[in-house]
């Protein structure tokens, strides 16, 4: 079978590889019928900085068709539609007893500690997977595990109905977060994001004001969200919120963000960490099919596995609108 095996920073190739076997009874076969590339995987691509074993395949947001099942599995059929939870946890850390898998010490992900999602066949423990509905098309079901990201992040900012709420950087998560927001009737929504297009199709999606880090200080804003991790446009939102405001963190940067201790104490502020996701994908699937009018127009068009090379350069360029890029490893993929 085709797969995309990962062997160093910037050295990512697509070759034929053998099929994988079902070894532990409680393990499933799938085939992939579409995968999307996450922010992380260019990250871990030009950076190394999260390669667990090399070489390997990564992808962690896919959705894929069950076509095989170990012995012991017997909740799911043959044909059913799954998508995978991405996280590797211990399991039995304090974090993980508590169901915060997400802040679990030695959290690792499919893709880089175990086979991932950019090829036409990967095997997975039962309990990694959660059922789509078959109504939902792959190129929707696709967006859940970002989609549980961003539910994450609204759960973690709890922001008081009829207030302002700020976004900023408009890719996968900002973008996927206004999309929450905007259906669950918070607002009014504002999105700094210097991707003209993109920003657009956010804006489309959600109704979103879009405005520029200059102007958040007349916005009176009390929640943002920051999904950018750039140093310069954290601390301007932050110096923007209002007393008694609440900043929620997901982007990931390269450089520590310094934010003025004395202003937060002064004036209240509160920052909070949102890291991946805890129990929200079960509640990302269940709004997938409600969802599905504002999330058609954020993808791209599929592009063939062997492209991937070539979608990652391009994506690192800056070189697409589109909050998430579509990977379909087999002819089949959004149709089969």
């Amino acid at each position: 079978m085709r797969a995309a095996r990962l062997y160093g920073v910037g050295d990512i190739r697509c070759e034929d590889v053998p099929e994988p076997e079902l070894r532990q009874p409680d393990e499933v076969m799938l085939s992939v019928r579409a995968a999307g590339v996450c922010g992380s995987d260019l990250h871990n691509y030009r950076t190394g900085r999260w390669f667990g074993r090399l070489p390997i395949t990564p992808g962690h947001e896919f959705v894929a068709e069950v076509v095989a099942v170990g012995s012991a599995v017997t909740d799911l059929t043959v044909g059913e539609q799954v998508v995978a939870d991405s996280r590797v946890c211990c399991g039995h850390c304090a974090a993980c007893v508590q169901g915060a898998g997400n802040r679990c010490r030695a959290l690792g992900y499919v893709g880089e500690v175990c086979e991932g999602g950019f090829a036409e066949r990967v095997v997975l423990p039962r309990h990694q997977l959660h059922r789509v509905p078959a109504a939902v098309a792959p190129a929707i079901a696709v967006l859940a595990e970002p989609l549980a990201v961003a539910l994450h992040v609204v759960r973690r900012l709890a922001p008081c109905p009829g207030e302002p709420i700020l976004v900023t950087g408009g890719g996968p998560i900002g973008g996927l977060t206004l999309v929450f927001l905007a259906h669950e009737g918070y607002g009014p929504l504002y999105l700094v994001e210097r991707h003209s297009e993109r920003a657009e199709r956010v804006r489309a999606a959600t109704g979103a004001a879009l405005v520029s880090v200059e102007q958040l200080t007349s916005l009176s804003l009390r929640y943002a969200v920051d999904a950018t991790g750039v140093p310069t446009v954290v601390r301007a939102v932050a110096d923007a919120l209002a007393p008694g405001g609440r900043l929620a963190l997901v982007g990931l940067g390269d450089e520590p963000t310094a934010l003025d201790l004395s202003a937060l104490v002064e004036r209240e502020l509160e920052i909070v960490g949102c890291s991946v996701y805890a129990g929200e994908l079960p509640a990302a699937i269940a709004q997938l099919e409600a969802l599905t009018g504002r999330l058609q127009g954020l993808t791209s068009a599929p592009h063939p596995l062997d492209a991937l090379p070539a979608v990652y350069a391009s994506l690192l360029a800056g070189g697409s609108p589109a909050l998430k890029t579509l990977i379909v490893p087999s002819a089949a993929g959004l149709t089969g």
